[in-house]
């Protein structure tokens, strides 16, 4: 079976979180994506958060599977010249560098699409390349408070909060995909390439587009509410043994209030009029959250779960990374599964979200640094003795 982008080359000169996420999903769709890193050192991301020694941090391997990787040294002359002859027919440039570093290496916009017309050149930055912040620097949480997001998450007597789904690095790098992909359909029709540009504000904000609704229907800035939506019930719910992580996530609208009833054994309150419309239980919020989590609290989370998916109320167990990881849905799914790396040994990985039916991509780890060096320059035109004197010079 083929892959969705059999024959698209991507250079992948990102580094951290944002960018080798936006490159590893093009991977997983099927695209060649050539991580490009200095020698010696590669990506930060290698030895950030390392929790063994003499091998590559699993931050890395998260963001990095099924790449090559090039270690190649762009400062030097030689370097700019392998570079440039990758550019010549690659079909995407992907890089998350601060302001201006790639037009300072010769490598901007301008001076790549004169090599290659039809290159698609995408940027992630932290707040874009023009706008009055656009020369600040950002990382996941600045994203996130400068987005808006912090402002609207979590409890209202405690401060603004960071969400550690990394919506300003991995939510950036899934708006880059998208940018990617609609400048290479494009190019189908016009023949040449473009800019791609994501800021991590940007994404950030995109993602809160529904608490701005909320401002201007309130005319007034975002409350924080905790887990409260802004109907009951639909928060969040005690379960037993009642520890840190025993709760579920309740949320029934109008239509699913009486089979909600019915499933916590409370039939007697299904013609209620305190009760019976949401108006009525949003004024009686506190009475209708505790006759809920006095059922909850009587059984397990994901016993609560069960009993109310089977009378078709919206209902999750606020799982633990722990329970993440071994959830059987997720395993049949292929979300989480363990992979075998030459120095690390088994880890357990999350896999590909992107399921589709007529492509198949095995996932395989992130590479070691430089491990695809030699062969990636030899599909250039490298010979042997070249490469070695590449290498002896430390420029690969």
């Amino acid at each position: 079976m083929s892959a969705a982008l059999d024959g698209i080359q991507v250079l992948d000169l990102t580094h951290n979180q944002a960018g080798p996420a936006c490159g590893q999903i093009l991977a997983w769709l099927g695209a060649d994506v050539i991580k490009i890193e200095p020698p010696g050192r590669g990506d930060i991301a290698r030895v950030s958060l390392n929790d063994q020694p003499g091998t590559d941090s699993l931050f890395f391997l998260f963001f990095n599977a099924n790449k090559r990787s090039l270690a190649l040294d762009l400062k030097h002359p030689e370097g700019k010249q392998a570079f440039e002859k990758l550019v010549a027919t690659a079909d995407v440039v992907l890089e998350n560098f601060g302001p201006g570093t790639m037009e300072r290496l010769g490598f901007g916009y301008d001076s790549l699409k004169q090599l290659n017309p039809r290159l698609v050149y995408a940027s992630i930055k932290g707040f874009g390349s023009y706008g009055p912040y656009s020369s600040f620097k950002s990382f996941e949480p600045v994203a996130q408070a400068m987005g808006g997001s912090m402002s609207v998450t979590g409890f209202p007597d405690n401060p603004p909060t960071v969400t550690w789904s990394c919506v300003g690095d991995s939510g950036t790098g899934m708006h880059c995909v998208i940018g990617i992909l609609a400048a290479l359909m494009q190019r189908h029709t016009s023949g040449v390439g473009q800019q791609v540009e994501v800021s991590m504000q940007d994404a950030v904000v995109n993602l809160v587009r529904v608490s701005l609704r909320d401002h201007q229907r309130s005319g007034k800035p975002v409350e924080r509410t905790g887990n409260q939506l802004g109907f009951v019930p639909a928060t969040t719910y005690r379960c037993h043994p009642g520890g840190p992580n025993d709760y579920v996530f309740i949320i029934a609208q109008q239509q699913m209030w009486e089979p909600l009833l019915r499933a916590i054994q409370r039939e007697d309150l299904i013609d209620d009029p305190r009760y019976h419309t949401p108006e009525a239980r949003n004024e009686r919020a506190d009475e209708v959250n505790a006759f809920i989590e006095a059922w909850t609290l009587s059984k397990p989370k994901h016993e609560v779960m069960r009993i109310l998916a089977k009378a078709g109320v919206p209902c999750g167990a606020c799982q633990d990374t722990g329970e993440v990881m071994n959830d059987p849905h997720l395993r049949e799914r292929d979300m989480i599964l363990e992979l075998d790396h030459p120095t690390r040994g088994t880890y357990t990985m999350a896999g590909n979200p992107i399921k589709l039916s007529a492509s198949d991509v095995p996932l395989r780890p992130a590479p070691l640094l430089g491990e695809h060096s030699a062969e990636v320059l030899t599909e250039l035109g490298y010979d042997a003795q070249a490469i070695a004197a590449m290498r002896a010079a430390g420029l690969i």
